[in-house]
């Protein structure tokens, strides 16, 4: 960063605001923060905006690089950036750091105090229809961060750390240059001393199972269930199961559902539909076959005395289509599209033709066997409008794309964050 030095400005104000003389040192800086902060906390009836007051006060004249530029060049040199700009903490977060999250008997101030949230990892689960039809359960391996259960993520044997003088536990340090006349350089970058966490170990000290890192690899199996009627992409949802971190409120672990084409059954919402192809013989003068549904059992699909099906066609037979998501034993309906095969030109001869147009050749069409038939359950088919099947087709693909574009978005921001937990399928 690049800038002319700042003219001087008021390098008073926080030395008021903690009622200390700018020759204090840094013990009576806390004595005079802590003393301050008990008495205008909010949670005590304290004025709000004195007690952010106090913490940015504190927080700046608490580091000696902030001090020493707020008392060479005054409050609007760090405005400016050149101490790293303005309150970098949460006042909450200063006053804990003294007294502890139950300071005043609770578990943490209740106002504005939001605990870091560790990112969330998701994947991807692939699921066959008959899966989502009658519910599974899918193992799956996987490795993560676990807080070390010897030093209970302190990283050391005695439980202690020391703030780094690095960066005075900052994580980050700032160094500046002057390059020329009035001008000056200010770059900022991790900490090499303590990489960014702010505190170091000593060699002696740390952690023989974690080596000073406050967390190790542990491997765990996870049960996913998939109740019957879950769509292709929603998502199952394990809480606090990613990588854990000293400080951190652990996140989750999702799985987002990816539906495999299936070879026979397409899904509309509820629905099911299925294609069957007809002889024009069977037709006219009508069909019976056993159709296979997702969980083995036989459906006996046949047509009415004398009903004729056209090509086009759909037909079909209330619940057998999907279980309902958490209502299974409700179900939508089985929707067969028919397509009728007609015969080639030239197979029927003039004189067959004549005959057609005088009465149709009753060719009857396969028949099951009566052990075949023993089998099967008896089903009824109903009309079914086509433009209703089509509307409803349309809406599921419009609903495809918008998720697809949703999950885009989520890829993207998947891939800058964690995925070090790594998932196999067992």
């Amino acid at each position: 960063m690049f800038g002319r030095v700042p003219k001087k400005s008021d390098n008073s104000k926080y030395y008021e605001v903690l009622g200390v003389p700018k020759s204090a040192n840094q013990d009576e800086l806390k004595k005079a923060y802590k003393k301050a902060a008990i008495k205008n906390h909010p949670d005590k009836g304290g004025d709000p905006d004195k007690f952010k007051e106090l913490a940015h006060a504190y927080e700046v004249l608490s580091d000696p690089e902030k001090r020493e530029i707020y008392d060479q060049y005054g409050e609007d040199a760090l405005k400016e950036g050149m101490g790293g700009g303005g309150p970098s903490h949460n006042p909450f977060d200063i006053f804990e750091s003294f007294f502890g999250g139950g300071a005043f008997g609770g578990s943490g101030s209740s106002r504005g105090r939001r605990q870091k949230r560790g990112e969330d990892v998701v994947h991807p689960l692939k699921v066959s229809l008959e899966e989502l039809y009658n519910g599974a359960t899918k193992k799956l391996s996987l490795s993560r961060n676990a807080i070390c259960s010897k030093c209970k993520g302190k990283g050391s044997k005695s439980g202690a750390s020391s703030k780094c003088n690095g960066c005075q536990g900052q994580g980050m340090k700032i160094t500046r240059r002057q390059i020329g006349i009035g001008m000056i350089q200010q770059m900022q970058h991790v900490c090499p001393e303590c990489r960014g966490s702010g505190e170091v170990i000593s060699d002696r000290d740390r952690c023989p199972q974690c080596k000073g890192n406050k967390v190790t690899q542990e491997k765990k199996v996870l049960e996913v269930h998939i109740e019957k009627g879950m769509r292709d992409g929603q998502k199952i949802t394990f809480e606090g199961q990613a990588d854990e971190a000293p400080d951190t409120v652990t996140g989750d672990i999702v799985f987002v559902l990816q539906l495999k084409k299936h070879p026979k059954f397409e899904r509309m919402m509820d629905d099911l539909q299925v294609e069957h192809n007809l002889s024009l013989t069977e037709a006219l003068c009508g069909f019976q076959f056993a159709l296979t549904h997702l969980d083995g059992r036989q459906l006996l699909i046949k047509s009415n005395p004398g009903e004729v099906i056209k090509p086009g066609q759909y037909k079909a037979i209330n619940d057998e289509g999907m279980p309902h998501h958490q209502r299974p034993f409700m179900k939508g309906k089985l929707i067969v599209h028919f397509n009728v095969n007609f015969p080639e030109s030239g197979v029927l001869s003039p004189e067959q033709c004549r005959k057609i147009e005088t009465v149709l050749h009753m060719r009857p069409s396969k028949r099951l066997t009566e052990m075949e038939l023993d089998d099967c359950e008896e089903t009824t088919l109903h009309d079914v409008n086509a433009e209703e099947v089509k509307s409803r087709k349309e809406q599921q693909a419009h609903s495809h794309r918008h998720r697809e574009a949703y999950d885009e978005d989520d890829d993207n921001n998947y891939e800058e964050s964690g995925q070090r937990v790594q998932c196999a399928q067992q």
